[in-house]
């Protein structure tokens, strides 16, 4: 009776052999859990430098215009997907134009914003708005004046972070820039601009 149980026993496990062998041999590979990545803030300060053209008008039908490019600086603060921030530029302009024998051009600008956007991990999407301030010159016969105006300035945007510190964005601006008068030719104008513009920034 005691050799019947034990041949059964060893006929049993001799048959069950193959088929565990069988089972580790060709199951599916362990699959490896992927590294941990933090997810990605915007919180902190960057500098940047941006390009992009500029679409003006003026008093005479004048559209001064021509490509811009300038330096950025700001800071962030994220709270959950909320962000929000201050950010102030300065941009160097070719835009010009000209109406009988004058010549009108808007050789640089400026802007002090705020920023409020919504992150989505390393997507930000937000809007801007606040202080601006350019420099206006006129040309007529060999004479020539300059003024400052001062006015706001508001736009959105989208940036995308590719690595912790670096990330790239597109930008829509519009500047309004208030009457100045140039007393030495009679001409009284103000500056309207919209701007669009790429920037890359670097994130402290």
């Amino acid at each position: 009776m005691k050799k019947t149980t034990l041949s059964a026993g060893l006929i049993a496990a001799l048959l069950a052999t193959p088929t565990g062998a069988a089972d580790l041999r060709y199951g599916a590979p362990y699959q490896q859990p992927p590294p941990y990545a933090a997810p990605q803030t915007w919180t902190g300060a960057y500098v940047g430098v941006n390009v992009g053209y500029q679409f003006g008008s003026a008093a005479f039908n004048m559209n001064p215009s021509g490509f811009v490019g300038g330096l950025q600086a700001g800071y962030n603060y994220q709270i959950n997907q909320f962000v929000i921030g201050a950010e102030t530029d300065f941009q160097f302009s070719g835009a010009e134009d000209t109406f009988a024998a004058y010549k009108f051009s808007n050789p640089w600008f400026g802007t002090l914003r705020g920023r409020i956007g919504w992150a989505m991990n390393n997507v930000l999407i937000y809007g801007t708005g606040g202080f601006a301030y350019g420099g206006g010159e006129v040309e007529w016969f060999g004479w020539s004046q300059t003024k400052t105006h001062t006015g706001w300035a508001a736009g959105a945007g989208i940036e995308v972070a590719f690595t912790p510190n670096w990330s790239a964005r597109a930008e829509y601006l519009y500047v309004d820039l208030t009457k100045e008068t140039y007393t030495m030719v009679g001409l009284t104008t103000d500056i309207e601009s919209s701007i669009v513009r790429f920037g890359l920034n670097y994130r402290f």
